[in-house]
């Protein structure tokens, strides 16, 4: 088989394609496997982090999500009803000033929020809320 320039660049331009596509068993996990892989082993605790969310939000497409958790090194978001549960991970650093973090979420129907925090001695601990939403924001 003699391969040519033409078939040579077909072929590279497939590779490349295929790799950017996105795989769903890569990109999502559910809730109990990305707890599992955050806390690295550890068992899961309760009590030292703060999740504020909304009891009931009118639109899922941006639903307010404050969390704070004193001496956590990292703080990881999931949403437990969305196609991809992992909603996003804060990393902190020694110079951080606190380890709070604000953001908005999309929820596509009522569902739980958990956040997990890594504390600095290993621990993890966990808060959970549930966020009633009227109108989905994952085209729902």
């Amino acid at each position: 088989m003699q391969l040519s320039r033409r078939n040579a660049l077909a072929l590279g331009l497939g590779g490349v394609a295929f790799a950017a596509l996105p795989l769903p068993a890569m990109a999502a996990g559910t809730v109990e496997e990305l707890t599992a892989a955050f806390a690295g082993g550890a068992t899961v605790g309760t009590g030292g982090i703060t999740l504020t969310a909304p009891e009931i939000a009118e639109n899922g497409n941006t639903v307010p999500i404050t969390v704070d958790a004193p001496g956590a090194t990292a703080i990881m978001l999931l949403a437990s009803g969305n196609p991809t549960p992992s909603v996003c991970t804060f990393n902190f650093g020694p110079a951080a000033g606190s380890q709070a973090a604000s953001t908005r979420i999309r929820l596509a129907k009522t569902q739980d929020v958990v956040a997990l925090a890594k504390m600095a001695d290993g621990s993890v601990v966990q808060a959970s809320s549930t966020v009633k939403v009227t109108i989905g924001g994952c085209g729902g």
